[in-house]
């Protein structure tokens, strides 16, 4: 694969490419050819973004909200129009099927238009004070603020729209943003700012830095002058981030090892394996809320498994440029066989691997196991792969401990009619968020999304990630008339 080109090969600081440096090749997960060459930033180039988003902090305080909303409308029209040059970046860097990868690109439209929408509804509130005796003449109002500087970092597998959930609040709220994107995917990233410039975003305001794992450390940790670390990726490393973080207020959007229960009320489950295979093999599994555990009630059980095996042996695999593939490869060759180990680990611990499992390549076909026990990695830890792991059980009761046996807690799925067992399980499972008729792999971009245990903390979606990256203020009058 040659370098594509048009494609912004440093990275952005106030408004400019840096070429020169150390270079990041970034290679394709399909055939590991090159996609391109980023410069990686240096400590010196992050304090000189912070230098300048600290600076820019009035400026963007100030753009009216009608010109924040214009910018944010501009970008929407922007990416409405170049669909198809974002798709062929996602496709080229994070090996995503190219039907998804445009999927990406109208839910980065949404993301943008909803928070051209927010920044018109983000009020204030007007207090009375008069109360208590003696305070006759007083009120007070409370306006929200942009809390400042916002550090973002965001993975590979979403590297547009993950990136807008970061950078539409920001802007919305007019808060200065220095984004950190994974290194595999860069350029989306870095074509995503090209097009905030463009639609008038100060450019001290926006920089978009490549930089070692070291040097954003220390910016989370020594930089007090950025406000505000919002980080999407793995676990460990938001965990890690959030101790070094000092005073900074902290959203972390982290794993999971998302989980569905399927009743035996429910009456078509020809839709609901078809709905499940897709939603623990599509991209290769490799989402937060991809489906890897699935709890199913013993009397439908073996129907149930058996109709996901022909839906996931149905799904096209291999190169993620082809129209037809669903399952294309995984980000690295490390991690296919990190998956690979956990589906042999799983298989000498006692499980049957009921269909796929194999390697071809960079690609794993899906698999799907059962038999599997708490302490197995397929079971206890996130496998950010195409892998599942379908079990029965008796009662439902014993179905909500299974999903809440794991660190995790992001989002769950629900198949049943019960209206008792929805509320039941609304109230019992440890998630940030409920899907019931659906897998845990739903989410509609303006809502609240974030998970509770290792899974995070905060939310984002628009609004409330405007919410994070504001503050409110309190001014109290006296003697000048009330309202």
């Amino acid at each position: 694969m040659k370098m594509r080109p048009g494609s912004p090969t440093g990275f952005l600081l106030c408004g400019k490419e840096w070429t020169e440096g150390e270079t990041l090749e970034v290679r394709s997960p399909w055939d590991q050819g090159l996609v391109g060459r980023a410069t990686i930033a240096t400590r010196a180039d992050a304090r000189q973004a912070v230098n300048h988003a600290a600076a820019s902090l009035r400026r963007t305080r100030s753009l009216p909200r009608w010109k924040r909303r214009e910018i944010l409308e501009d970008i929407a029209a922007a990416l409405i129009e170049q669909k198809e040059r974002f798709a062929q970046l996602i496709v080229a860097e994070a090996g995503k099927p190219v039907r998804m990868a445009r999927a990406e690109v109208d839910r980065s439209v949404l993301t943008f238009k909803t928070a051209a929408e927010e920044t018109i509804r983000l009020g204030g509130d007007s207090i009375p004070l008069d109360i208590t005796e003696g305070n006759e003449g007083r009120w007070g109002l409370v306006h929200r603020f942009a809390m400042g500087p916002v550090l973002a970092i965001t993975p590979f597998n979403f590297p547009l729209n993950l990136v807008a959930h970061k950078v539409a609040p920001a802007i919305a709220s007019g808060c200065p943003v220095i984004l950190k994107p994974a290194p595999q995917t860069p350029f989306t990233a870095l074509a995503l700012g090209e097009l905030i410039l463009k639609a008038g975003w100060p450019q001290e305001a926006l920089a978009i830095l490549p930089l070692s794992n070291a040097d954003t450390c220390w910016l989370a940790e020594k930089e007090d002058r950025v406000k505000l670390l919002s980080f999407t990726g793995s676990a460990k490393v938001g965990w890690e981030l959030k101790v070094h973080s000092s005073r900074k207020r902290v959203l972390l959007e982290l794993g999971g090892n998302a989980a569905l229960i399927v009743h035996n009320d429910w009456l078509d489950l020809d839709e609901a394996a078809v709905r499940t295979a897709h939603a623990a093999f599509s991209f290769a599994g490799q989402s937060c809320i991809s489906v890897q555990r699935v709890f199913v009630a013993h009397s439908i059980f073996q129907t149930f498994l058996w109709k996901v095996v022909e839906c996931a042996a149905k799904m096209a695999t291999g190169d993620p440029a082809d129209e037809a593939t669903e399952v294309g490869p995984m980000i690295r060759p490390e991690e296919a066989d990190r998956v690979g180990e956990w589906i042999k680990e799983a298989v000498a611990g006692g499980a049957k691997l009921v269909g796929g499992g194999e390697r071809k390549g960079p690609v794993i076909t899906p698999a799907i196991l059962t038999g599997t026990k708490p302490g197995m990695h397929l079971r206890d830890e996130e496998a950010f792969g195409p892998v599942v792991a379908i079990e029965p059980y008796d009662d439902f009761e014993d179905a909500l401990a299974e999903v809440n046996h794991s660190k995790y807690g992001l989002q769950a799925g629900l198949m049943t009619r019960d209206a008792g067992r929805i509320l039941t399980a609304f109230r019992e499972l440890e998630v940030g968020a409920l899907i019931v008729g659906d897998t845990p792999s739903w989410r509609l971009d303006p809502m609240p999304y974030g998970g509770v245990k290792d899974s995070g903390l905060g939310r984002e979606g628009i609004r409330w990630a405007i919410e994070e990256m504001t503050e409110p203020r309190m001014l109290v009058m006296s003697g000048v008339g009330q309202v």
